[in-house]
């Protein structure tokens, strides 16, 4: 094969390997939760079992806030007045604690998967 025909090939597959990852998350549940005055909206957020979701963080305070869960094995810092994306699951059926670690006596929640 030439250089050519295996570069055309290995674009072709990686555009179809890009292409095809989005393609699994656009069917994802999306799923919200808001930071306001350093508390999580909903604090209880139920989502499906089983199921990938895809989770909006939105912070509307102006300060950053860290949503950390050590059962979820994410964290990730959303900085004031931005939204993050975290993908969760697919998760069993459970609770699965959350805080903020930079208020984590006010910032506090669950996600219930059922």
């Amino acid at each position: 094969m030439s250089k050519l025909k295996r570069r055309v090939t290995l674009c072709i597959l990686t555009l179809l390997f890009l292409v095809g990852g989005s393609v699994s998350w656009a069917d994802k549940p999306v799923f919200h939760l808001e930071i306001r005055e350093h508390l999580f909206s909903p604090a209880e957020l139920r989502v499906p079992a089983n199921t990938k979701i895809k989770l909006l963080v939105h912070n509307r305070d102006s300060t950053p806030e860290e949503f950390e869960s050590y059962e979820l094995n994410r964290e990730k810092v959303i900085l004031g007045g931005r939204t993050a994306i975290i993908f969760i699951g697919p998760l069993p059926p459970g609770e699965y604690p959350f805080f903020g670690e930079f208020n984590p006596k006010s910032a506090q929640g669950r996600i219930i998967a059922e």
